[in-house]
C-alpha cells in the first residue's frame, strides 16, 4: 500500500515507543525477578508522535503477503475466553481454519496463546498479561526457524524447514469493542530491514530473539478503530520467503481520542505456524 493510497484517511496522532539507539544488543527477561544485578529489560524507549491511519477503508485490499496484516470478520463460538480448556477445544480449530483460508497453507499448527487485560493481570489463576506498548516484531530471521526446531522432533523440523513457512498471529478483542490500547500495525513495505534490531528474550530454559524497531519517518501506521469481538486481525510475524512481507512491526498505543473511563482492553492472540507445499517445478 503506497503512500498515495492512504492520503485522506482519518487518522489519530499518538505516541509510539520505539527503541532508542544502543551499542549493545538489548535483552528482556520473561521471568521475575531477573538475576541479581541485572535489569528486567535493557534498551531505552524512544517515544515518537506518529500518524496512525484508520485502516478500515483499506480492508478489501490488504494482504498478508504485501502489508503483512489483514482484518477479517468471523465470530467465535467460544463462550468464555478465560476458560483455557474451551479455548483449546473450540478456538484453536477455529483459528487453524482461519489461518489456512487466509494464507493457503497446507498445514497450520498452533503453539500458544496469550490473554491480555490490563485491569486483571491474573484472573482466577489464569495468566493474563498487559498490552505491550513497545514497537516490536515477535520473531527474527534467527528465532523463526529456531522455534520450529524447539517445538517439533528433529527429523520433522528439518523436513518442515525445507519448504516455505510463516508465523501468523491472530489477534481478537474479547468481551467488548476495543477503545483502550488498540493495536497499531505498520505496513511491512514501509519498514526497512535495517530498522529491526535483534533483541534477546531470555527464558529460564531457553533463549529467544525478537526485533525491537528503530524510528523511521517512512513507517506507515494503521489501526482499526473500535474492533469488535466478531473481528480478528491477522499479523504475519515471520515468513521464510523474502519475496513477501516477512515481518510486521506492531504495538499497542494509547488512543488520545478514547473517552475517559473507557473499559480496559481485553484480547486474545494465538500464535501459529503455517507450512506450505514446495513450489511447483517449472
Amino acid at each position: 500500500m503506497d503512500g498515495t493510497a492512504t492520503q485522506g484517511l482519518d487518522l489519530v496522532e499518538a505516541t509510539l515507543n520505539y527503541l532508542a539507539p544502543t551499542a549493545e544488543k538489548p535483552f528482556a527477561y520473561t521471568y521475575s525477578p531477573p538475576p541479581e544485578g541485572r535489569p528486567q529489560r535493557s534498551g531505552a524507549p524512544e517515544p515518537h508522535v506518529v500518524a496512525i491511519r484508520n485502516g478500515r477503508p483499506l480492508v478489501p485490499a490488504l494482504s498478508l503477503d504485501r502489508e503483512g496484516f489483514a482484518l477479517i470478520e468471523r465470530a467465535s463460538r467460544v463462550p468464555e475466553f478465560y476458560d483455557d480448556a474451551a479455548v483449546r477445544a473450540i478456538y484453536y480449530p477455529e483459528v487453524e481454519r482461519l489461518v489456512k483460508a487466509a494464507t493457503g497453507a497446507r498445514r497450520v499448527d498452533i503453539f500458544d496463546h496469550t490473554l491480555r487485560n490490563a485491569a486483571k493481570p491474573d484472573r482466577d489463576g489464569t495468566a493474563v498479561r498487559e498490552a505491550v506498548q513497545r514497537v516490536h516484531n515477535d520473531y527474527t530471521v534467527k528465532s523463526g526457524p529456531q522455534r520450529v526446531r524447539d517445538l517439533f522432533p528433529a527429523p520433522e523440523a528439518e523436513r518442515l524447514l525445507r519448504n516455505r513457512f510463516a508465523m501468523v498471529n491472530l489477534w481478537r478483542p474479547i468481551g467488548h469493542p476495543v477503545r483502550d490500547m488498540p493495536l497499531a500495525v505498520a505496513d511491512a513495505a514501509s519498514v526497512d530491514f535495517a530498522d529491526f534490531v535483534p533483541s534477546d528474550l531470555i527464558y529460564r530454559d531457553r533463549l529467544g530473539e525478537t526485533y525491537g524497531v528503530r524510528f523511521n519517518s517512512r513507517h506507515r501506521w494503521f489501526y482499526f478503530p473500535e474492533m469488535r469481538p466478531e473481528e480478528a486481525l491477522l499479523i504475519k510475524v515471520y515468513d521464510s520467503d523474502g519475496r513477501r512481507a516477512r515481518f510486521s512491526a506492531h504495538t499497542a498505543f494509547a488512543d488520545p481520542t478514547a473517552p475517559a473511563n473507557v473499559a480496559p482492553r481485553e484480547s486474545i492472540e494465538v500464535r501459529t505456524f503455517a507450512f506450505f507445499d514446495p513450489p511447483l517445478e517449472t
